[in-house]
């Protein structure tokens, strides 16, 4: 007889830990530029795409098809019955998805530089033995489960399985290019869409409620449902913790609250409560997060400037440090024996042992995979293909983002005009005689920033200039850009996002346009733009094959 509400609470939390695919796309994705977006999303795809098969041929017997000490068993295609009070369908969903996770960790810390088809070979390897194995010592009866050891929902078993791995990926790649200066100074890179990353964030943090809370697979009875409520508070409150403490860490060191490494933080102090969620105490889990938080960054910071190794996203100090830490804290804020909760040393004891050695399972069995890789079919990209980007290079596709155009600064006619005008309504236009010697066209290129472009078009419109030509660009000028910080490596050249207005004239005096557009843009800061004028030697409308001032008729 199986359980009807142990069945749908199983089957609702693997359909939330499937959605942390989404997340950790759009993290990765976020957290990265945007010439490698496509290539992101596609390897996140295929984690999941190729994880599934893998490992139901091979992967779920090697984790649950016998008791042995080491290894499960082996049952291609899952026909025995694994089922509780839920039906083996809903197990092997349940666990399917976790693999999954396991193996898109690695993405990050590998983007921008890897080869698309070694990212594949790489995890159908993960998912069909190395997660497997370790996750049978945890979760499938092995010798690490009768020691006693605790990993509730995978701070060990998926997280730093993941970490561990990413750590040897990027180590056996080697940095991006352009990451490292000729002395070994760490640069900042930054992502290409902070609002990306941070979505990811919050699917992650809503999806974790499913992966931790799911872990239960049970719904039935006052302990069950006591037990999910618990982990539900105690997941969120780590996570909740562990960011507040790591935007005021960045807040001291960087001068600034990094939003990057704050993003950062939720999942730190996700990953590390994943452990003992369910055996700690709310106390106990805002204590996990914010020793976290420390984790995360000082463990960033070390991986990017002592051991110089490029992870883009994070994912090594997130995954790997913090999963680390939080399996070991498990073996002191244990209620039920917990070093400061009477139990001596022997639950910490052998914490601290699973961790050590599933690190060495896969830092070992990771470092052959990689290695054999890049022997064969190689496992980085070539330098020109990592500088065009690995969407084009690697997918065919010139751009993820194709015709699109951000149009923020733009704006209809018919909106209302700013409070104060530059020039009155009342005013009157002076005008040149085009039939003069001395008339001319001239050409107006106008670089601002995108907030005053409003300012600027309703000015224009208020003597006569309704034609214009408006693009977006970056750029910086002598200033170098604005001095920033980026997971607290300072970024040595920012381009800016700017407006360029183009616009030519004739009628319209060219010393009242100046004066214009001067009144429209002061503010008396760096940033407020440049002007630059040229002779046109002429002008020629297509259409009509009228040149000279005829072709600027638009102009008045």
């Amino acid at each position: 007889m199986f359980s009807s509400v142990d069945t749908m609470w199983v089957l609702v939390a693997a359909a939330l830990v499937f959605f942390m695919q989404a997340g950790f796309a759009m993290v990765e994705t976020g957290f990265t530029r945007a010439k490698n977006a496509g290539n992101i999303i596609m390897k996140n795809l295929m984690d999941f795409a190729i994880g599934t098969p893998a490992f139901w041929l091979i992967g779920f017997g090697l984790m649950f098809a016998g008791t042995g000490p080491f290894i499960g068993g082996f049952d291609p295609m899952i026909r025995g019955d694994y089922s509780s009070t839920i039906p083996t369908a809903a197990f092997v969903i349940f666990q399917t998805v976790f693999a999954a996770t396991a193996a898109t960790i690695v993405s990050g810390a590998m983007a921008e530089r890897t080869k698309f088809i070694s990212y594949c070979i790489y995890s159908l390897v993960i998912s069909a033995v190395i997660y497997p194995i370790s996750g049978h010592w945890i979760w499938g009866g092995g010798w690490l489960s009768q020691l006693g050891f605790h990993d509730f929902a995978g701070s060990t078993a998926v997280h730093m399985v993941g970490g561990v791995a990413a750590l040897v990926g990027a180590k056996i790649l080697g940095p991006r290019i352009g990451k490292y200066s000729k002395s070994g100074k760490a640069r900042a890179i930054p992502g290409h869409s902070l609002p990306l990353g941070a979505l990811g964030v919050f699917i992650l943090w809503f999806c974790w409620f499913g992966f931790n809370g799911g872990s239960t697979v049970s719904m039935t009875g006052d302990d069950s449902i006591v037990a999910a409520s618990s982990i539900f508070v105690t997941t969120n409150l780590s996570a909740a913790c562990a960011t507040v403490t790591t935007m005021i860490i960045t807040w001291i060191r960087y001068k600034k609250p990094d939003v990057s490494m704050t993003l950062n933080g939720s999942l730190a102090g996700l990953v590390a409560v994943t452990a003992g969620c369910d055996v700690v105490t709310p106390l106990g889990s805002a204590i996990i997060g914010i020793i976290a938080a420390f984790v995360v960054v000082f463990g960033i910071e070390f991986i990017d400037k002592v051991l110089k190794i490029d992870d883009p996203v994070g994912a090594i100090g997130v995954h790997g440090l913090c999963g680390a830490t939080g399996t070991i804290l498990t073996g002191l804020f244990a209620v039920d024996g917990g070093l400061f909760y009477g139990g001596g040393f022997a639950m910490l004891g052998v914490q601290v042992l699973g961790v050590v050695a599933v690190i060495a399972w896969v830092a070992i069995t990771m470092t052959i995979v990689f290695q054999v890789i890049k022997r064969t079919v190689g496992l980085r990209v070539d330098e020109s293909e990592e500088i065009a980007g690995l969407d084009i290079e690697e997918h065919g596709i010139t751009s993820s983002y194709a015709d699109f155009m951000p149009t923020a600064f733009v704006s209809s006619s018919t909106s209302p005009a700013p409070a104060a005008l530059p020039v009155s309504d009342s005013v009157a236009v002076p005008v040149v005689d085009i039939s003069s010697p001395e008339a001319k066209i001239t050409k107006a290129v106008i670089l601002t920033r995108q907030s005053k472009f409003e300012a600027l078009r309703t000015a224009l419109d208020q003597i006569g200039i309704t034609g214009i030509t408006v693009t977006q660009v970056l750029g910086y000028g002598m200033q170098k850009g604005s001095t920033e910080y980026y997971r607290g490596n300072p970024i040595e050249t920012t381009l800016l996002p700017k407006v360029k207005v183009e616009i030519v004239v004739c009628k319209v005096p060219i010393a009242l346009l100046v004066k214009t557009v001067k009144e429209a843009l002061y503010t008396g800061n760096v940033g407020d733009g440049k002007i630059f004028i040229y002779d046109v030697e002429n002008v020629i409308k297509i259409r009509t094959g009228e040149e000279g001032y005829e072709a600027l008729q638009d102009e008045t």
